[in-house]
């Protein structure tokens, strides 16, 4: 869930990623490097999602265009023909990646093509830059940004309350900015591009979540929070009149001015005792709503409550949905209708369990109802149905008990919005996608209205580590907050994330070389294992046993042939281990914390860097022993990796502004390195199918080659380099991971720090693009007896999930299968991992992908699905191999 989200970024900022921004240096010497470029097509590895949204911005002057911010992962526009999101912001470079938290969006009612985005992760020293206004006359497809001489926190408590950032509706070139750490209220009188403080407005804000946090983040000044224009105050061309703001005090939560910000002061009679996340007004009735907690969100709030300010008597109004006593949440999200703005909507964000609430009034808040209730506890009567076809991973393979269900209606909602110009659609976001519906109004008139993920193409993971084996499945990612996926398409969503276990947070993970089935993960969980094994390439897992100690994941590394691993967990010492990790010893010779490798080629060979050293173990990781090499950066800003099919060939990555910052080659098993001259800094490095021609695998770097910061290939062992990202696609801090496809020259995959796994192809011309898993024989007929095993492992109304186990139990070995049945009950597949498919009516084939085809006697297969169902949902009781029946287990 999304409580770890912190977290991620705080381990990731403490493992160097400060170390990686640094402020702009001097030319380097000359340097006998040569540089190119070359053209690339950049997509994200589908996930969908991953990530909190805390703001859906609708343009209320023209029909479909809407924005959502992120707290990471930058901005988006609304694209209405594909229904799918376009990102904004991938054009933040390196030195300005907190430029990829966005704290608030505003979009110009009179000028449609304006749109705002105020950007800045950490208002404390996480974050070396200030914050920015940037500002878009076409849509967000180009931007001028504006530095403010102060910071702001697109990830910092309270970043769900807004919007901070506005435009007066009839004055556009005004706008208004609240500012966090006791900076103030800001505006500017010229479309953005100069700001000013408002030197008058009486409230800072005072609220901080924790004040005894010394690190800066907990203990900020939450500050003023949002800003509202009532409309009806002013005439085109003219300053609006009344403005509403928000402001983070308990006591003092909202501002007016009627002199169009010449003067303010408190709303007299407002409540007290809560901050109020929203203000929203509807003019049409002459009513501000706002949305209270007791705290500043977006995961704590125990109480909240609603009110109904009237602008033209003063007259405050408690129109919350139930008693105070009853809550143990804060409300947040909040809309009202604007084609019928008597109807307003909100949320109760920080209901964890069972699950989040959505409250609606036709009513300006006289009367509620609930998007849920109690039947008889625990049994809950939906009003809605949930359809995750698109993204099934959103179940999180969960079994829960009742009042809990999966998939959830969401958690921490603070972002609730209807169309301005449909009642029947509304979106919401999570701490995890969008939400919506298009039939709202269902809700009314006694239907139940379905609920659909409307989040493609917004991408917002945290990417930690990324590999590609020669086979199988093209991609394995570890990710912060989700845990991690494996991808054997890269242009759909994978049906699970990692599973048993689950991990908050994977922080590493590693193959083996020489046999790809074998996989292990290590990452980080609030109570039981830190690690994770598979023996099929990743499609299933168990569990490891924990050596004494261990507090998170730390890096871990699997033997070329998979017959040990290496493990450096947090909270204790670098342990080793033979088989699958049950027996793990502590290594000797390495100091805790080390990041750990393995050789490519020889199983016996791992290798450790700390604090400037390189360590070498030859036995398995049971004994390490330091290299004489120096030179090496001093801190632990470094990632290495040993290259596929060469003995103890490394390259390594790494370091700070004040030290040794480069790449470095070792030939040799880490006895020696040599620094490339050319390579002014580099951050990761990774490999990839060698050029045409060449004979030595391609390198791919994050790093500063020329004076140039970028994702660079080299096809020569780094005697020339090749940009293949370009101004356009820069997306922040991409330091993490890095690496090259086995299979496919030219391909990259690039982890960033919240815009997910983005992958790269050339168009050069040079390959072809081969099939990383062949259609095998369309009709392969394997002989001998088969068993299946057909499981529903999930179930939502309309919908369900499904494993299926082949297994020959016959004496001689499949090269191929094609296994049939029929669905008793006209069940629809709609999604597919592991097989391939096809569906006519009721009846279904799944065939083997290039790469589980081969099933020895005595072994098993497996593949899974998300279907569709209606009235029933019958398991089928007949299957056929080829021609030949299977038994049914």
């Amino acid at each position: 869930m999304r409580r770890t989200r912190i977290l991620t970024a705080v381990l990731a900022l403490a493992a160097g990623l400060l170390a990686g921004t640094p402020p702009a240096l001097a030319a380097p010497a000359s340097q006998d490097v040569s540089i190119s470029a070359d053209t690339y097509t950049w997509k994200n590895a589908r996930i969908d999602g991953g990530g909190f949204v805390p703001g859906i911005v609708f343009n209320r002057k023209e029909k479909n265009l809407a924005y959502a911010r992120t707290d990471i992962g930058g901005a988006y526009r609304w694209q209405e023909s594909s229904k799918t999101w376009t990102p904004l912001l991938d054009s933040v470079g390196w030195d300005d990646w907190g430029h990829t938290g966005v704290v608030s969006l505003a979009s110009d009612s009179a000028d449609p093509n304006k749109v705002y985005a105020a950007v800045g992760t950490y208002t404390n020293s996480w974050d070396p830059g200030n914050g920015a206004v940037m500002r878009s006359s076409d849509r967000g497809a180009s931007w001028q940004k504006t530095k403010l001489p102060f910071k702001v926190g697109g990830n910092m408590p309270g970043r769900g309350m807004g919007e901070r950032l506005a435009v007066d509706p009839n004055r556009n070139s005004v706008l208004y900015l609240g500012a966090p750490s006791g900076k103030g209220l800001w505006r500017s009188t010229d479309s953005g591009v100069t700001w000013s403080q408002v030197a008058n407005f009486p409230n800072v804000g005072n609220y901080v979540q924790d004040p005894s946090d010394t690190s800066g983040y907990a203990s900020d000044n939450q500050g003023i929070v949002w800003v509202t224009f009532d409309e009806s105050t002013g005439t085109s061309g003219n300053a609006t009149r009344t403005i509403y703001v928000g402001v983070a005090d308990k006591d003092n939560a909202v501002y007016r001015s009627t002199d169009a910000g010449a003067t303010w002061s408190r709303v007299a009679g407002q409540p007290t005792g809560y901050l109020a996340h929203k203000g929203v007004l509807d003019a049409t009735n002459g009513y501000l709503y706002l949305a209270y907690s007791d705290k500043g969100g977006p995961y704590d709030g125990g109480k909240g409550r609603l009110w109904r300010y009237a602008t033209a008597t003063g007259t405050w109004t408690d129109i919350s949905p139930v008693a105070e006593a009853d809550t143990y949440y804060g409300f947040a999200g909040l809309t009202v209708d604007r084609q019928k703005p008597g109807t307003v909507m909100a949320t109760a964000y920080s209901s964890w369990w069972p699950d989040t609430q959505i409250f609606r009034s036709t009513d300006s808040g006289g009367t509620w109802t609930k998007a849920w209730d109690y039947t008889s506890y625990p049994n809950r009567a939906n009003r809605y149905t949930m359809d995750v076809s698109s993204s099934p991973w959103l179940t999180w393979g969960a079994n829960p008990s009742p009042p809990e269900q999966t998939p959830k209606l969401g958690w921490m909602t603070e972002a609730l919005e209807i169309d301005p110009f449909d009642s029947n659609r509304m979106m919401y976001g999570t701490g995890a996608t969008i939400y919506g519906t298009e039939e709202l109004t269902k809700w009314d008139s006694g239907g139940q209205f379905t609920i659909k993920p409307m989040v493609q193409g917004l991408e917002e993971t945290a990417v930690n580590d990324l590999a590609s084996p020669p086979s199988g499945a093209p991609l394995l990612s570890a990710l912060g907050d989700i845990g991690g996926f494996r991808h054997t398409d890269l242009t759909k969503v994978p049906s699970m994330m990692f599973t048993q276990p689950n991990f908050t947070t994977t922080t590493s993970l590693d193959f083996a070389e020489t046999n790809p089935n074998t996989v292990v993960r290590v990452g980080n969980l609030d109570s039981g294992p830190h690690i994770a094994f598979s023996t099929d390439n990743g499609a299933n897992w168990f569990a490891g046993t924990d050596p004494s100690g261990v507090s998170g994941g730390g890096t871990v590394a699997a033997a070329a042939d998979g017959s040990r691993f290496v493990w450096s967990p947090a909270g204790t010492g670098v342990q080793y281990a033979t088989g699958f990790g049950n027996a793990w010893q502590a290594s000797s010779g390495i100091p805790s914390g080390a990041i750990v490798e393995s050789d490519r080629v020889d199983p016996k060979t791992f290798y450790g860097f700390k604090s400037g050293k390189f360590y070498v173990s030859s036995d398995g990781g049971a004994t390490f022993t330091a290299s004489s090499a120096t030179g090496l950066p001093s801190g632990d800003s470094v990632r290495f990796k040993a290259l596929p099919g060469v003995k103890g060939d490394v390259w390594l990555a790494g370091g700070a502004t004040d030290g040794a910052y480069g790449l470095w080659h070792s030939t040799d098993g880490g006895a020696a390195f040599t620094k490339l001259s050319g390579v002014e800094q580099a951050d990761a490095i990774g490999f990839g199918k060698a050029a045409p021609g060449a004979s030595y695998q391609a390198l791919y770097t994050s790093a500063k080659i020329g004076g140039v910061r970028g994702i660079f290939r080299s096809v020569d062992k780094g005697a020339t380099w090749t940009r293949v990202n370009d101004d356009a696609h820069q997306w922040g801090w991409t330091g993490a991971a890095i690496t090259g496809d086995p299979r496919v020259y030219g391909r990259v995959y690039v982890a960033t720090n919240g815009r997910g796994v983005l992958y790269g192809d050339t168009a050069d011309g040079g390959t072809t693009d081969p099939d990383p898993d062949p259609d095998p024989d369309p009709d392969p007929t394997p002989t001998g007896a088969c068993t299946v095993a057909y499981k529903v492992t999930n179930q939502w109304s309309g919908g369900f999930q499904a494993d299926v186990q082949l297994s020959n139990t016959g004496s001689s070995a499949w090269s191929g299968w094609s296994l049939g049945w029929t669905f008793a009950d006209g069940q629809q597949i709609t999604q597919v991992w592991n097989a391939d498919h096809t569906q006519s009516g009721s009846a279904v084939t799944a065939r083997n992908v290039g790469w589980n085809g081969g099933v020895a006697s005595g072994s098993s297969v497996s593949f899974g699905f998300t279907g569709s169902w209606q009235g029933a949902n019958g398991k089928p009781t007949a299957f056929r191999l080829g021609d030949q029946s299977c038994t049914v287990s």
